[in-house]
């Protein structure tokens, strides 16, 4: 849902470079639409949606691919609203793949923090005030920097949506609406605007209307991580109108990523009970001087807290620490579905970003995912527009199969199965094990649990994951530094997940016996159906046959 101006109005940000905007009157876009006689567009790659997924896959397509890129959002000049928090080592790592084709998301940053900070205190013999420090830098990404970065490319952009819904597997309602033929797909959108583009690339988010879900994996549900956040100007809590190192508890020069304590509630009261069931934690980034972002975030559940339960805990914490906000500069709602379904195979359009599944099903982390995955992603698709220059013919199943198989190929399956148990143990955790489970978590080498955080192929530290003898590696390492509690409840769960319709996936992702999922390889379609030798052997006994006058038309067809 990132979204912008009014759909019809015409206008350029300053920032977009090269890219030509096309809108038309309210008047002139309703009788187009009726009469299917909107203004008709010609491209390469249609690219749904305007977040950062799906400006990252058009700025790629545009500059890297250099192929003709149409970019369709009705919202496309609404900042866009996240605070996006990632590690110094993957941002960097990001950044190496865009740098090549002159796109600067390296110094789209306004905040560094050389460290991190975590509060687990209050349980395990754990003091309550005890500061966990990780030595592993944090930065805060300039959105609205990274905004214009992926905007100035080239492409152009038509602020419209599409209307069309998936219905069943390349099927789409109202009739007529979306398209495919051999060579690419048709499309109308909101606005009347007629599209005809050799491979669609939808970017809408986890719960796209044209993506068609894996029927197989309906079991595996969603969970959602739900935040209140705000920037806040607080007042200085010393009589020097300044602050020293310190807000409250939070130190100036850190980012602090978890803060699970509880003792901001009355003992035994309603609230602390319901803090302890269903967990919330404090994510803080100072910013300048006493500007600060705090988000009182529940990191996965199922069914999700309510944004009313992060805000009335927010407030009451930074009360308790007696941290006064004077004033608030944003308010950001954050709502992540997590996990879930992945695609179904032998669909023609491409998901990408949350419409992929791409969120990690145990953090939220999703930015840096989908900004590495886009050079994978485009890097297929262009394997096929090479051939079609070629040989003249685009395969578009082939282009979107070979897209999916880039990001989920079956290795990158069996360790995103990994991670969705890790989802599914988190949401059934109370505060007292969560404080439990990362504590031992960050006891860790940093390589074995960066790797988990990060999650996908091409980041830092994801080798050390991208094994099944590494994740049982992960796993006994994690076991021996957890609470015994936790340990043999986390112990408890892999057997009774591993039980469960669609558990043995857990199994494939930690040991060789279980081979590897099905991927989402291009099979071409076979020509010869049937038996042809028992076909071409009946004709030709019919043919010689006294009695038998007429070759029935499926003997006659033994090619």
């Amino acid at each position: 849902g990132i979204g912008g101006a009014d759909a019809f109005s015409i206008q350029k940000i300053s920032s977009m470079g090269k890219n030509r905007v096309t809108s038309a009157s309210p008047s002139a876009l309703l009788a187009d639409k009726v009469n299917g006689s909107g203004p008709k567009h010609d491209c390469d790659v249609l690219v749904l949606g305007s977040g950062p997924a799906a400006r990252a896959a058009a700025t790629l397509f545009s500059k890297k691919s250099k192929r003709s890129v149409i970019l369709a959002d009705k919202n496309f000049d609404r900042s866009w609203i996240p605070n996006y928090g990632v590690w110094k080592d993957e941002w960097e790592s990001v950044s190496e793949r865009y740098t090549p084709y002159g796109v600067d998301t390296l110094n789209c940053i306004n905040r560094k923090w050389k460290v991190t900070d975590c509060y687990f205190g209050g349980s395990f013999g754990i003091p309550t005030e005890e500061r966990f420090r990780i030595n592993r830098p944090y930065y805060r990404v300039d959105r609205f920097q990274l905004q214009d970065v992926l905007s100035d490319t080239g492409f152009e952009i038509i602020k419209a949506n599409h209307e069309s819904k998936a219905i069943g597997l390349n099927m789409y309602s109202p009739t007529d609406s979306l398209v495919h033929t051999q060579q690419g797909s048709t499309i109308t959108l909101s606005d009347g605007s007629v599209v005809d583009t050799k491979i669609i690339v939808d970017c809408t988010g986890h719960e796209s209307k044209l993506i068609f879900k894996n029927p197989a994996e309906s079991c595996i549900e969603a969970g959602y991580q739900i935040a209140y956040g705000m920037t806040a100007i607080v007042e200085p809590l010393d009589d020097s109108n300044e602050f020293t190192t310190d807000i409250g508890p939070y130190n100036k020069e850190a980012m602090t990523l978890f803060d699970y304590r509880t003792d901001h509630f009355e003992e035994e009261s309603m609230e602390e009970k319901k803090a302890i069931a269903a967990p919330t934690f404090m994510y803080a980034m100072p910013l300048k001087d006493n500007k600060i972002f705090f988000e009182e975030t529940s990191l996965v559940a199922r069914p999700a807290i309510s944004f009313r339960e992060c805000k009335d805990r927010c407030l009451t914490r930074l009360e308790y620490l007696g941290i006064k906000v004077i004033g608030v500069e944003e308010e950001e709602f954050c709502y992540i579905p997590m996990g879930g379904p992945l695609p179904a195979r032998d669909q023609r359009i491409i998901g990408f970003g949350g419409a992929a599944a791409m969120v990690h099903p145990s953090t939220g982390y999703h930015l840096c995912r989908a900004l590495i995955a886009a050079s994978d992603m485009v890097d297929a698709v262009e394997k096929e527009f090479a051939a079609a220059d070629s040989s003249g013919t685009f395969n578009p199943d082939r282009a979107a199969a070979n897209a999916y198989n880039a990001l989920w190929s079956p290795s990158n399956i069996r360790q995103r199965n990994f991670a969705v148990f890790g989802g599914e143990f988190l949401m059934k955790q109370d505060v007292i094990g969560l404080r439990g489970f990362f504590d031992g978590f960050f006891r860790l080498p940093v390589e074995q649990w960066a790797g988990f955080l990060a999650g996908w192929p091409g980041l830092p530290n994801n080798e050390n994951h991208e094994t099944w003898y590494a994740r049982m590696w992960f796993g006994v390492s994690f076991l021996s530094k957890l609470p015994p509690t936790v340990a043999l409840d986390m112990l408890a769960s892999i057997i009774l997940y591993s039980l469960k319709p669609g558990g043995s996936a857990l199994l494939q992702s930690v040991t060789p016996f279980f081979g590897n999922p099905i991927g989402y390889q291009y099979i071409e379609p076979k020509e010869k159906v049937g038996d042809v030798a028992a076909k071409k052997e009946g004709k030709d006994m019919m043919a010689q046959s006294d009695v038998a006058e007429v070759i029935p038309v499926e003997f006659a067809e033994t090619k």
